[in-house]
């Protein structure tokens, strides 16, 4: 048995959660903020059989897309004020970061 961790962006989350239900896959579901963008995420928490595993991620990566979004750079105080520091960057978000972790005892009560 392994325990999966998914982080995921909010846009992604109930379409996710869809297709955990559609598929049989017990998760939790808990929201979490980002610390680059401080965008809200969901963490879904599952544990799953070692031969459902597959399965899980192709689910993630199918449903959980990155996209280009634009940001205002935030100011520091060691950089000039010009008219720099206020355009926009554009970064990579969306998609999901997973962490698979052994179990080493599962108890449902």
């Amino acid at each position: 048995m392994k325990l999966i961790l998914a982080i995921v962006q909010d846009k992604d989350s109930n379409r996710l959660s869809n297709e955990f239900t559609k598929h049989n896959i017990r998760v939790t579901k808990l929201s979490t903020t980002g610390g680059f963008l401080r965008a809200g995420n969901t963490t879904f928490i599952v544990g799953i059989e070692d031969e459902r595993i597959e399965d899980v991620l192709e689910l993630i990566k199918e449903t959980c897309q990155s996209r280009e979004q634009y940001i205002t750079s935030p100011l520091s105080l060691d950089m000039p004020m010009d008219s720099h520091s206020s355009r926009p960057i554009e970064v990579k978000v969306g998609g999901a970061t997973v962490f698979v972790l052994p179990v080493e005892g599962f108890f449902h009560y």
